[in-house]
């Protein structure tokens, strides 16, 4: 796995202007946080990631790729309701 740090930076980069926090859990799987940084809303909170197949930024980019469709799904499901 890429370090916790490194992870952070790319993650980070890949939800602007969103942002993302990632964090290790104490049995090693990743706490991976998505919010709006001025109000606070999470838009995606991921509690028990395996970090397993995070070893390359290709890797982590197809993670990012993921997380913004189940975030525009989610929105889209939300904006569906009501």
């Amino acid at each position: 796995m890429i370090s916790i740090v490194e992870l952070n930076r790319i993650m980070a980069s890949g939800f602007q202007p969103l942002c993302c926090d990632c964090t290790l859990n104490s049995d090693g799987s990743l706490r991976i946080s998505i919010y709006e940084p001025k109000s606070g809303r999470v838009d995606l909170l991921l509690t028990c990631v395996s970090p397993e197949r995070l070893d390359s930024i290709r890797s982590i980019s197809n993670l990012i790729g993921e997380l913004r469709a189940e975030i525009k799904a989610g929105r889209r499901g939300f904006a569906a309701v009501g």
